[in-house]
């Protein structure tokens, strides 16, 4: 992974060669790429073992594990050979769930989801949290931190506050970034511009839709959309 690119593609679909389409036209502009539960729910282990032998693109696995402490322990053992460079849990899980994740892939940043950013104020309400997001982003944060996470995810909103608690050693990826000529309404609801996110204190960026879109017009389209955005931010 070049320490310059900074931006984590969302492949948000279900169509494998699709998947794979979108890295070849976006490698040189992307730091990893983002497989999420939807292709791991269509694809399974093979699936991801599959894009890995086609390319050698860093994978960031965004499985959020949720479980008791042996059930994630053993989760993490089954996808450890995919051999991720990231790999999520929910913090919210607990010291223990997250350190082991941490300690079964100790060669992968094990990296903890404090709020996701589809979350408003009153839905962290009708959840339980007490306090604003930002305080329960925070509190996530350094629990995953002393847990030995080594990458936190956070709302772009979260980041100056989070970087400032944990310090520099830990990265911060943020979804939840929209271009300022993409701000309209879809399931993210606390948002900034890749700009500012990275100005904030971010490491690396999630960009899906603002990317993948330009698909529709082609692959130089999309690698093109790609490198706009990789140069926006270095």
């Amino acid at each position: 992974m070049s320490n310059d690119l900074k931006i984590i593609l969302a492949v948000d679909t279900p169509d494998f060669e699709t998947a794979s389409a979108w890295i070849k036209a976006t490698q040189g502009s992307i730091a990893a790429y983002k497989l999420g539960l939807e292709f791991f729910a269509t694809f399974g282990y093979e699936g991801v073992a599959r894009l890995r032998e086609l390319s050698d693109a860093e994978l960031f696995l965004d499985l959020k594990l949720h479980d008791i402490p042996n059930t994630v322990a053993g989760a993490v053992k089954q996808v450890v050979n995919l051999a991720p460079k990231f790999l999520t849990v929910h913090a919210s899980g607990g010291h223990e769930m997250i350190k082991a994740a941490v300690d079964n892939a100790p060669d992968v940043d094990i990296t903890a989801v404090t709020i996701l950013t589809s979350l408003s104020q009153d839905d962290l309400g009708a959840i339980g949290f007490s306090g604003t997001p930002l305080e329960s982003a925070v509190k996530l944060a350094l629990l995953a931190k002393a847990a030995g996470a080594r990458a936190i995810v956070c709302s772009p909103l979260e980041i100056a506050a989070i970087r400032e608690a944990i310090g520099s050693e830990i990265s911060i990826i943020t979804p939840g970034v929209r271009p300022a000529d993409e701000r309209g309404g879809d399931d993210q609801r606390r948002v900034m511009t890749p700009e500012l996110a990275i100005a904030a204190g971010a490491s690396y960026l999630v960009i899906g839709r603002p990317i993948t879109r330009f698909w529709a017009d082609g692959a130089q389209a999309m690698a093109e959309r790609a490198q706009a955005l990789a140069a926006s931010v270095n």
